[in-house]
C-alpha cells in the first residue's frame, strides 16, 4: 500500500478523493490480476471538477498508470466510475464509490475535516467503500 506521506508529498495535500484513488487502484489491480505500470489500462469516468479529480492522482500512484504513458484515460460520463482492464487477459471490471461514502465525502466541507476523513478512509476495507462489477 502506498504510504499516506508519499501520496501527500506527490499531490500536495491529503484529502478523501486522493485516498479513494489509492485504495481503488490497488483494489482494481488485485481484482483483475494485472501487473502494475504496463500490465493494465485505467479509464476514469465522470470526474470533471476538483476535488473529485484528485482521485486521478491516487490512481496514478497506486496503479503505475500515468497520463504521460497514456495508459490512464479521463472520459466524460454522467456517473463516476473507473474501469480497470488487464492487458494480458482482457479482463475488465468497473469500480464505483458506494452511495453512502459518496454522500459522506460530498458533505465534508473544510480542509481539516477532509484530512481527518481521508485518514479514516485509508484504514477501510475496499469492500466497504466500493461497488464492483464485471463488464
Amino acid at each position: 500500500m502506498i504510504p499516506l506521506n508519499t501520496a501527500r508529498e506527490f499531490h500536495g495535500h491529503l484529502g478523501p478523493w486522493l485516498v479513494l484513488g489509492l485504495l481503488m487502484g490497488e483494489y482494481g489491480v488485485k481484482k483483475i490480476g494485472a501487473k502494475k505500470y504496463f500490465g493494465l489500462n485505467v479509464e476514469v469516468n465522470g470526474l470533471n471538477s476538483k476535488p473529485r479529480t484528485c482521485l486521478i492522482d491516487g490512481l496514478q500512484l497506486s496503479t503505475g498508470c500515468t497520463l504521460g504513458k497514456g495508459n490512464i484515460k479521463i472520459l466524460k460520463s454522467k456517473g463516476i466510475f473507473v474501469n480497470f482492464i488487464n492487458n494480458k487477459t482482457n479482463k475488465k471490471i468497473s469500480i464505483s464509490l458506494n452511495n453512502e461514502m459518496f454522500k459522506k465525502i460530498e458533505s465534508t466541507e473544510d480542509h481539516s475535516a477532509c484530512e481527518i476523513l481521508a485518514k479514516k478512509l485509508y484504514r477501510q476495507k475496499p469492500q466497504r467503500l466500493f461497488v464492483t462489477s464485471s463488464t
